[in-house]
């Protein structure tokens, strides 16, 4: 039997410490971040957040926003970015949209292929970017539509023209700072 968005609210309120994706009638729960991944999230965030802002460009949004795209299922990327033009206006529900630009930021307890895959089926739903920041490795895979797969790592740069034109930061900023 395939679930639906009504059965992820009744699990959300037994689990409410957890985040729970539907994707394909298939309930996942998910738990909480590691520490590295959690920074790692608010620095792409933030870089991400203060350039579209100043801009009004649309919207950034965290790890605890449902989307609800047109096929049914309940995602919560790890950072996102919706246009405006996508979303006038963000809703007080989960947003009935496919964000331009999804992140997944590999865990300690995350296997690659579980989000490689999400990453793909959030392009073929029309996602226009795919991140999926691995901490471990400090490198940046960037998944497009009918592009070949981009990994940045080191000095390489972040950039994608075609969805935040001008915008970029150095994939070393990603990581989080020692203080030994």
């Amino acid at each position: 039997m395939a679930m639906t968005i009504a059965d992820v609210e009744k699990v959300q309120r037994l689990f409410p410490d957890y985040r729970i994706e539907l994707r394909d009638g298939v309930i996942t729960i998910m738990s909480p971040s590691d520490a590295v991944s959690g920074i790692v999230g608010v620095r792409l965030s933030t870089r991400l957040n203060l350039w579209v802002e100043q801009r009004a460009l649309g919207y950034v949004f965290d790890a605890g926003t449902g989307f609800c795209p047109p096929n049914t299922d309940l995602t919560a990327p790890d950072v996102s970015f919706v246009s405006r033009e996508r979303l006038g206006r963000a809703p007080r529900t989960y947003a009935q949209v496919v964000p331009n630009l999804v992140a997944e930021i590999k865990s300690s307890t995350d296997r690659l292929k579980v989000l490689e895959e999400k990453l793909l089926a959030y392009l073929a739903i029309g996602a226009e970017v795919g991140l999926l920041l691995d901490p471990d490795k400090r490198t940046v895979s960037v998944y497009r539509p009918g592009r070949l797969l981009e990994v940045l790592s080191g000095t390489d740069s972040l950039r994608f023209a075609d969805v935040l034109s001008g915008w970029e930061v150095p994939v070393s900023e990603l990581w989080p700072p020692v203080f030994d």
